[in-house]
């Protein structure tokens, strides 16, 4: 009797939701429940109401746009590739890889010593 194996199709593909990829859920998610914060903090010192949800609805509104903004030009690991390759200073960048595939060991150096 042969058996049956159900493959899970999504295996490998990043979790996606309205649009959003990877970690700019996460991002959104902490962004908005700061903004909860921040609307609790000021209520709480007695900002008048009409100051408050102008402040915290514009705020919301930039966090959401800039977010899927970042979620749209990066892509899911581009923001991360981007902010390490800022990261590195001018004289270590090299555009290929050319001068480390051809390096040689020596015997006693590097590998297997």
């Amino acid at each position: 009797m042969a058996s049956v194996y159900h493959i899970n199709k999504g295996v490998g593909k990043p979790i996606v939701f309205k649009g959003l990829k990877a970690q700019y859920i996460a991002y959104l998610a902490v962004g908005l429940v700061l903004l909860l914060i921040g609307f609790a903090v000021m209520y709480i010192c007695g900002v008048p109401v009409y100051v408050v949800l102008p402040v915290i609805f514009g705020l919301g509104a930039l966090l959401i746009f800039s977010v899927f903004r970042l979620s749209h030009r990066f892509g899911q690991h581009g923001l991360m590739k981007y902010l390490a390759k800022r990261g590195l200073p001018g004289y270590l960048k090299f555009r290929s890889r050319r001068m480390f595939t051809g390096l040689k060991f020596r015997e006693g150096y590097g590998r297997g010593a």
